[in-house]
């Protein structure tokens, strides 16, 4: 099997979810810096339009959204695994609530002038608008608009004591996670927000009562990123157009929007960065899509989707 890729760059929250994972996992894995902002040349040649970060890479098969690329490294090395039983349900579950409504009030949170200054204080005023621009940009057509401040801070002091409340209900015997002694998918995905707010300078006091959610982070901390070496992005692009696509699993069509094998379609993200990926259908599982796309520099590549927060429509 081809070498694990992370397209990523340092302050990306995403980027850090999984990088704490291949930690966990202590998989080693090639890093590759793409731009904070579009364009993102090498990247698009990979993905198609897909500009969200981070992005994985196995060969000429690119995987898409977080959500996706955790299960996939669970496929690498499925032990210690993220998704135990009988915990799989919750953890899910409080995973999805963590991308998305915690993320959103942390991120809302953060970008305030503080804490912009203390996260991109080495860049340009010129280079700051641009980044607030492009993410102005990654938000148009999706269903997630930009918290205000009053609402982020809101739902943080809602949020904290949630949390915890939740590790205070563990053993103290044990070192507590979300969903019991060992981490799962919901530690990870609760930690990247949590990350973020974190870097960003005084703001970061915001975390200071909650003792217990503390020392959760300082253990999932001590994870780290695992073994990387770098990757230039014109280096994974060759590795694409020299290896071919996996074979991919035979499973079962799911015909639940009226495409079929073979149709030209196209995939999108339903909540921001919903840049349509076009391309051939070539699997449509209950919780997966895999588009073929034949580019000039990548070659030809599989880009992976999870179904649940994407659109797939027949190419117009």
């Amino acid at each position: 099997m081809s070498e694990f890729i992370l397209h990523h760059y340092p302050a990306s929250p995403f980027a850090e979810k999984i990088r704490l994972m291949l930690g966990f996992r202590q998989l080693p894995w090639r890093s590759v810096h793409i731009p904070m902002i579009m364009p993102k040349p090498d990247l698009t040649a990979l993905t198609g339009g897909y500009r969200r970060t981070p992005v994985a890479q196995i060969g000429a098969d690119i995987y898409c959204d977080t959500a996706l690329i955790a299960r996939l490294l669970e496929r690498l090395q499925p032990s210690p695994s993220l998704y135990p039983q009988p915990q799989a349900t919750n953890a899910n579950l409080l995973a999805l609530w963590a991308d998305s409504s915690l993320f959103s009030a942390a991120v809302a949170y953060a970008f305030q002038p503080a804490g912009m200054q203390a996260m991109f204080g080495q860049l340009g005023p010129e280079q700051i608008a641009k980044f607030i621009e492009d993410r102005k940009e990654m938000r148009k057509g999706g269903s997630s608009p930009r918290m205000g401040l009053d609402q982020a801070w809101g739902a943080l002091l809602n949020y904290l004591p949630w949390l915890e409340s939740q590790l205070a209900g563990r053993d103290s015997s044990q070192p507590g996670f979300f969903c019991g002694s060992a981490a799962t998918i919901a530690d990870f995905a609760i930690y990247h927000p949590l990350w973020f707010i974190r870097r960003a300078g005084p703001l970061a006091a915001l975390l200071d009562p909650y003792p217990r959610l503390t020392a959760w982070y300082a253990r999932m901390s001590e994870f780290g990123h695992g073994p990387a070496e770098p990757l230039s992005s014109s280096d994974a692009l060759v590795i694409a157009r020299e290896t071919a696509p996996d074979e991919l699993p035979k499973v079962e069509l799911r015909q639940v929007d009226g495409c079929a094998l073979g149709d030209e379609v196209t995939v999108s993200a339903t909540d921001y960065g919903t840049d349509p990926v076009r391309g051939e259908l070539v699997m449509s599982s209950v919780d997966e899509i895999v588009i073929r796309r034949d580019d000039e520099r990548a070659g030809v590549v599989q880009v992976h989707f999870p179904r649940l927060g994407y659109r797939i429509a027949k190419a117009g």
